[in-house]
């Protein structure tokens, strides 16, 4: 096994690359075609969500494989290589499958234990099946990650880990509220018709709210989602369906809108929130920080003048913090003193060393120097420097709260690249959660005991898996083997009958049964040990040691993988389970 995965995700790479590394589903496309055509890799599949992107190949060698799967990952994205290298992260056979395992099972989502990355694999397995791209090692890995995820879901308590991000999201936006509270009588609109905005409508359904609207490209699938959410058993909610060009004056209406579309530019720009805003208010819209921002734009007190007295540096008490070992000298020449310097960054301090090594101090000690001083602000600099700023100890002037209005609008953007413009959130009365606000609350978000269980699950399977992939590397060599032996016992039955022509067919028979058992015998326990002991870590060498024993035509032992692999693509068109 050669398995290798390239990926970023939100765990190595901060929202606005994994914004713009995000992959269409044409771009998804010509990537899988790309990949296997390189000369490294043999299948390929990409695992694309909101929060990751993951290229897994077969290659056969490692270094070359990382080499192009990374520079293909850098020209299907859009993001140059440099700057997208510092935040892939590679894993490289078992290490590739316990990630992928961790994926399934919901360890490495954003929101820890939810369930959505399931039908995302699924749906990246069927993509790889449709081109082609997926062979035995792919459809064996990708199957059984289907079948962790499900086990870890049913056998532990992760799904109260967890939940999905919509449920996540909604969460944020209902500040830390019951959600159900929260969205009760709600008019809700949501952007899209693909597996995360039906999931959204329909939790938003059973949250209670009083209508949902669908705005979609394609008008019927719209159509379809809404009629789901209409005829669903125990929500009562209106439901219907609108043109995307509708979604302006749906956006008046609305309460909450949910958006999580494929398209590559923003869906609602700022212009369009605000223009919903002032429909609802009837007022022009206003930033929710214009007070702070006018606080913050009152100019400081000056932090140096051209005069001793005031001079806000006070040497004394600081000069036994940068020079312990020197003695304090107990006149000081600023009447500012050490709360006037608190704050200060190295540089500022830098700053009033030169001017003191310039002379303009007027002395009133005849026995200090002016060297002396500037070498010690030239300490206290460097002090400050290693410890970022000197501690603030005045008192801090009482600043007013600022209270921002009751959101008349509340926003949630689940797509990647983003579909809500960010600069929204300022607006007084909207409150946006995107991916990148969800990804900082998820940060702080409690784990669950039953994870450590999904863990060791997921450890389980990874050794079975591996063991199943070295025991199945070998039966080939060993099927070549034993078709080896059914033709030497046929070729000396073919001789015995040369040699006793007039042998009758019982007799004949029972010799050949007989020659039959004594090879099968002798060749029963070598086989079944080499199989038990190529599943075993290190044991690929095996099925070498058993063809170079055995003089076994490696052409033959081809033969017997692609017929195996023949069988299993007639499999793989049924379909992921």
């Amino acid at each position: 096994m050669s398995l290798l995965v390239v990926g970023l995700s939100h765990r190595s790479a901060p929202v606005s690359v994994l914004e713009r590394a995000s992959l269409s589903a044409d771009a998804q496309l010509k990537l899988l075609q790309d990949t296997v055509a390189a000369e490294p890799a043999a299948e390929a599949a990409v695992l694309a969500t909101c929060n990751r992107i993951e290229l897994y190949a077969d290659v056969d060698k490692f270094h070359a494989g990382v080499a192009e799967l990374s520079t293909l990952l850098a020209q299907h994205s859009g993001v140059g290589l440099e700057e997208l290298t510092p935040y892939l992260y590679v894993h490289y056979e078992d290490r590739a499958v316990h990630h992928f395992f961790s994926v399934a099972c919901g360890l490495d989502s954003m929101v820890v234990g939810e369930g959505q990355i399931l039908g995302q694999i699924k749906d990246s397995l069927a993509r790889a099946q449709e081109l082609h791209t997926a062979g035995r090692l792919l459809n064996d890995l990708f199957q059984q990650a289907l079948r962790v995820g499900k086990r870890a879901h049913s056998e532990t308590g992760i799904d109260r880990a967890g939940q999905s991000l919509v449920t996540f999201g909604l969460e944020q936006l209902a500040a830390g509220g019951d959600v159900r509270d929260w969205a009760r009588g709600k008019r809700a609109l949501v952007i899209g018709a693909g597996s995360m905005s039906s999931l959204a409508a329909a939790t938003l359904a059973r949250a209670g709210v009083a209508e949902v609207v669908v705005a979609n490209r394609t008008l019927d699938r719209a159509e379809r989602l809404a009629q789901i959410l209409a005829e669903a058993d125990g929500t009562d909610v209106s439901a219907r369906a609108v043109p995307m060009e509708s979604v302006p004056a749906e956006l008046t209406r609305a309460d909450v809108a949910v958006s999580c579309t494929g398209a590559t530019g923003l869906v609602l720009t700022a212009e369009a929130v605000a223009t919903a805003v002032e429909g609802r208010t009837g007022a022009p819209v206003a930033f929710a920080d214009e007070d702070a921002a006018a606080t913050e734009a009152r100019p400081l007190p000056p932090t140096s003048v051209g005069t001793d007295e005031n001079c806000p540096l006070d040497l004394a008490p600081a000069q036994q913090a940068a020079v312990p070992q020197a003695p304090v000298q107990q006149s000081g020449f600023s009447v500012m003193g050490e709360a006037a310097v608190a704050g200060m960054d190295a540089a500022t301090l830098e700053q009033h060393a030169a001017w003191v090594d310039n002379a303009t101090v007027d002395r009133r000690v005849t026995t200090r120097r002016p060297e002396a001083d500037a070498e010690l602000i030239s300490a206290l600099a460097a002090l400050a420097a290693a410890i970022g700023r000197i501690p603030e100890r005045r008192k801090p002037e009482p600043v007013a709260t600022l209270v921002r209005p009751e959101p008349v609008l509340f926003l949630l953007d689940l797509a990647m690249p983003r579909d809500v413009d960010a600069a929204a959130h300022r607006f007084a009365g909207v409150r946006l959660v995107d991916i990148e606000s969800l990804s900082e609350a998820s940060a702080d978000a409690p784990m669950a005991a039953d994870v450590d269980q999904v863990r060791r699950i997921v450890a389980d399977e990874v050794a079975a898996f591996g063991a199943a992939q070295r025991a199945a590397h070998i039966t080939p060599t060993v099927v070549a083997l034993r078709a080896m032996a059914a033709d030497v016992v046929a070729g000396e039955i073919a001789r015995l009958d040369g040699r006793l022509p007039g042998l009758d067919d019982k007799h004949r028979a029972e010799i050949t049964q007989t020659v039959k058992r004594v090879v099968d015998k002798l060749l029963h326990a070598p086989t079944v040990r080499v199989k038990q002991l190529a599943a075993e870590p290190g044991g690929a060498g095996y099925a070498d040691a058993l063809r170079t024993l055995f003089d076994l035509d490696q052409e033959t032992v081809a033969a017997v993988s692609r017929a195996e692999d023949s069988t299993e693509k007639n499999a793989e068109n049924r379909g992921p389970a």
